[in-house]
């Protein structure tokens, strides 16, 4: 549904890029541009899990 909701904000049309790309290093670059924020968050969103889930200070 996010992902969905980011979409229509941008509108933008990845297969339009890839089609239009003039060599592969440059679908790479596309594709990897794409991926990596929603990697990131997802990486961050982790490790903010595992630092609360381990506190030591919350003794339940």
């Amino acid at each position: 549904m996010l992902g969905s909701f980011i979409a229509l904000l941008q509108e933008v049309s990845i297969e339009e890029k890839l089609k239009n790309a003039p060599d592969g290093g440059y679908e790479i670059g596309i594709i990897i541009g794409t991926y990596l924020p929603f990697v990131l968050l997802a990486g961050i969103a982790y490790f903010v899990y595992y630092k609360a889930k381990n506190r030591k200070d919350l003794e339940d």
